[in-house]
Order: C-alpha cells, then sequence, then structure tokens
C-alpha cells in the first residue's frame, strides 16, 4: 500500500489506571495522534466526536471489561480496528471476541513498544483500506449512475427531443424498428444526429444488454475495413503476428453500426452478403466459420445508396441492408427542436465544464433558430460548447454565439422565402446604386480572435496564473494549454 502518515490517523487508548495511559504515551507520543480515556464509559462518550482507525483496550477494567467495551464500540465506529491488552489468556474468552468481529488483534501484556508499533501501523493501514475501497465504490457508483443518467437522457438514448412533426415521426419509426431484428438503414446529412438514433434503436431493442459496436468506415482504406470486420487468422497477411477477431463476432447478438461506408470492395461485399443471409463469419486467412446474430444499422449520407447502384454494388446486399430505410431530417427543416436541442448541450457542458450559466436567452434562441444549420445538430452542439465557456454569467446571450463561415443550404420549397418582386416594382434606390458582391468572411478567424482577447484579458485578471484562469472558465488545465498553445499565446 502507498506511503502512509501515521499521524494523521486517531488511535484511542481505554485504560483505567492513569499510570498505564502515560506510558503508552511516552511510548508512541511521536509516531501517532493518540486520544486517551479513563474507562469505557468516558470512552464511549469520546467516540460520539471522534472517528478513529484503531482503538486499543485494555481487557481488565472495572464496570465494563476491555470484550464488552469493543463490542460496543464497533457498533458505534465498526471502521475501527480493535486492539486489545490482556494480562492473561483466556483462550476462549478471547476466541469469542475475536469470532464475533469487535477484537480484531490482541496483545498480551506487559507489551513491546516495538511489536505495538507494529500492529498499530498494520491496524491503520487496514483501516485505510477500507476507507479507501469505500470511497471508490460510492465514486463508482456515483460515475455509474451518473453513466446511467446520461444513458437514459432523452435527447441520447431513443427518446429523441423534438417538437416537430418530422422528430415525432422518426422517433414512431424508431419504435417500429427497435424491436424488431430488422436491418436500418439511416440516411442523414453530415452532422446530424444519425448516431443518436442508432444507439435509440440499440437501446429499445431486445439487444440492449449486448454490445454496440460502433465502426466508423473512413477510418480505414483499402482491404483495412474488411480486416476489421471479420478478423484475422495469425499469419493471414504480412503482421498478423496473433489471431484477432473482427467487430462483427465482437458484436454477437448486439449492434454493429456502420458509419458512412465507402463503395464496398466485391470481396467485402460478399462476405457481408453472406453474414447477412446465414449468419456466418470468416476470418481472414481461416477456413473455420463463426456463428454470428448481429443487427447491421448503417449510415449513409444523401444519394449514397443510388451512388452504390451505379458502383456496382450487388442488387441483393442493397435490398438486405435497405430492408428499413429511416430519413433524419435537417436541423433545419424542424426549427421547433433547435430550442430543446441547445438547452440539452448547454446542460451537457455546464456538467462537464462547471460552468454557471443554465440557461439561453430568448434573443439566443432566436438567433440560433434563425441560422440554417448547415452542419445539423453537430454544428449547434459546437456552438452552445463554445457558449458556454464564453459566458460568465447565467443566462447565454446572442453574443456568446458564433457560427463558423460554411455554405448555407437552400431552404426547403415548403420555407423558402417570397420571392423579389419585377424590377419595375423594386425599390428605385437599389436600381439607382446596386449592391457589390459581399466579401467572404472569415469567420474562424474571427472567432479565434475572440477567444485569444477572452483569454489574454482572464490572464491579466489573474496574473498569469493559468490554474486560476482554467477555473474561471471551468475547463482542465490541459485544455487550457492547448487552447494557449493553439492561438499562438505565450503565458
Amino acid at each position: 500500500m502507498r506511503d502512509l502518515d501515521w499521524t494523521s490517523f486517531d488511535v484511542l487508548v481505554v485504560d483505567d489506571e492513569q499510570d498505564n495511559l502515560d506510558a503508552f504515551r511516552f511510548a508512541f507520543r511521536k509516531s501517532f495522534r493518540l486520544h486517551y480515556a479513563l474507562g469505557g464509559a468516558e470512552a464511549l462518550a469520546l467516540l460520539d466526536r471522534l472517528d478513529p482507525a484503531v482503538i486499543v483496550a485494555d481487557q481488565r477494567m472495572p464496570g465494563m471489561s476491555g470484550i464488552e467495551f469493543l463490542n460496543q464500540a464497533k457498533e458505534r465506529r465498526p471502521d475501527a480496528a480493535g486492539v486489545l491488552l490482556t494480562a492473561y489468556a483466556d483462550m476462549t474468552v478471547l476466541i469469542d471476541a475475536v469470532n464475533s468481529g469487535a477484537v480484531d488483534r490482541y496483545i498480551q501484556k506487559p507489551w513491546n513498544s516495538k511489536e505495538l508499533a507494529v500492529v498499530l501501523r498494520q491496524a491503520i493501514s487496514g483501516f485505510a483500506t477500507l476507507r479507501e475501497n469505500r470511497r471508490l465504490r460510492e465514486q463508482l457508483a456515483h460515475y455509474a449512475g451518473y453513466l446511467e443518467r446520461e444513458q437514459r437522457d432523452p435527447i441520447d438514448f431513443g427518446e429523441i427531443a423534438g417538437e416537430s412533426e418530422a422528430m415525432r415521426e422518426v422517433s414512431a419509426r424508431i419504435g417500429e424498428v427497435a424491436k424488431a431484428a430488422t436491418h436500418v438503414v439511416i440516411e442523414g446529412e453530415e452532422g446530424a444526429e444519425k448516431e443518436v438514433v442508432a444507439r435509440a434503436i440499440h437501446v429499445g431493442s431486445p439487444r440492449e444488454e449486448q454490445p454496440f459496436v460502433k465502426v466508423t468506415c473512413a477510418a480505414f482504406r483499402g482491404d483495412a475495413l474488411e480486416r476489421e470486420l471479420f478478423g484475422w487468422r495469425r499469419g493471414a497477411f504480412d503482421g498478423a503476428y496473433t489471431e484477432r477477431a473482427g467487430r462483427l463476432e465482437l458484436a454477437h447478438r448486439g449492434t454493429i453500426y456502420l458509419d458512412e461506408p465507402a463503395p464496398l470492395a466485391p470481396s467485402l461485399q460478399a462476405r457481408l452478403l453472406r453474414v447477412l443471409t446465414d449468419g456466418e463469419v470468416e476470418r481472414l486467412g481461416s477456413t473455420e466459420t463463426v456463428r454470428v446474430d448481429v443487427r447491421v444499422v448503417l449510415s449513409l449520407t444523401p444519394g449514397i445508396e443510388e451512388t452504390w447502384v451505379r458502383a456496382g454494388v450487388l442488387p441483393e446486399l442493397v435490398s438486405r441492408l435497405s430492408v428499413f430505410p429511416l430519413r433524419l431530417p435537417p436541423l433545419r427543416e424542424r426549427r421547433e427542436d433547435i430550442r430543446a436541442l441547445a438547452e440539452h448541450f448547454l446542460r451537457k457542458y455546464a456538467r462537464r465544464n462547471a460552468r454557471a450559466a443554465t440557461s439561453l436567452s430568448d434573443e439566443a434562441i432566436a438567433k440560433l433558430t434563425a441560422y440554417a444549420w448547415p452542419g445539423n445538430t453537430r454544428e449547434l452542439e459546437n456552438v452552445v460548447e463554445r457558449a458556454a465557456i464564453l459566458s460568465r454569467g447565467d443566462v447565454i446571450q446572442p453574443e456568446h454565439l458564433a457560427f463558423t463561415a460554411r455554405p448555407q443550404p437552400a431552404e426547403p420549397a415548403s420555407r423558402a422565402p417570397r420571392s423579389a418582386p419585377p424590377a419595375s416594382e423594386a425599390d428605385p434606390r437599389a436600381l439607382a446604386a446596386p449592391t457589390s458582391p459581399r466579401p467572404k468572411v472569415d469567420l474562424s478567424s474571427q472567432l479565434d480572435e475572440i477567444e485569444r482577447r477572452e483569454l489574454l484579458a482572464a490572464l491579466e485578471r489573474c496574473g498569469g496564473n493559468k490554474a486560476e484562469v482554467a477555473r474561471q472558465f471551468g475547463m482542465q488545465r490541459t485544455t487550457l494549454y492547448y487552447r494557449l498553445k493553439r492561438l499562438g499565446i505565450d503565458a
């Protein structure tokens, strides 16, 4: 165990004779933090305000023996180790006391200071270990409860937040398909909540307690995706020094989520089709068949399925993967959902970064709702995270919101603005002074400049104390160091 400061733990010594307490004080006053009591009654009263690691009691005391006292002390301070000092060896009584748990160790009198010091250190170590384990268990339970709450967050898992008719329809379709074993294709633009929907399908299904395996297909080039999905035997290719199971095997009885697969190689198409039709997997370089029961959820950007067909992907594979297509509407088509999503992300980053902001002003909501969100929900999350860092009050205001520079998608026909009037009906001033094209604005640089100014001002306020700056912004010091380095601030 780690080195302990023995003087940071309380040791209670109980004896009915002051001379014995004085002897204990003389032997151990520099080694341990000692407390004394003359007799059991006085010691029990002391335990109401003292939390000792060790209780040392003499057996022969009038009115209440050492064993009787330690039994009562154990009820009040169950973590404390009980050490009994006895001048006679009544083994039957001692064995019963040890078996009852009241006495952890006994020392025969006259005691040896070196031997007793070892016993006290061992008892303190046991107490410290007990308390540390309890603390870790409570911490783990706290984190487990936190993760459970995060998993059950209405936006994160299944109960997709949304007042819009489009999202109510998506939620209904999630509920319909979750209970089945059907493969699902989720179609949505970049930054939409496709993984959120995939996890919602998994959590709402009988496979909830089984693995949810995500594969970011764009991270694998060439035949690397085939190896990742199906695994390999030792020696199957250069560098295959050990045998490895593929992601499909790891997802057995659960769900595998394939995020944006590119056009697939013919060999991978054939292997995937075998999984979908027969539930069979063969690792690369092996002839042994492994049975798998796995649901495939696929995410695609709009139009990819047609691209697959043009690229010659097996029609049977396309049809099997597309049994249940689910279209996720972009955020600009469901502006009614922006408030709920923004408030969710604010709660998320307020907890993570210990920020004070707990709400968004009506003006901030209006600004978020007016934006077209080319990056969809992911962009909204980034904007709210940045606002949570920049805000200093309880409420996020419009000036805390900054959008990245990217092309704005066109509004759907139902939301398109009214067309401009003919030139004959237009404002004459507009005809006389045509507007010139708006210059391109590098918003990314402007956002960095805003952040740079905020950090420099905070450093000046805190006298260069980075720990205090990190505390004020509610971020980890490592995050602050990264941001300072990225922005070129040498502080």
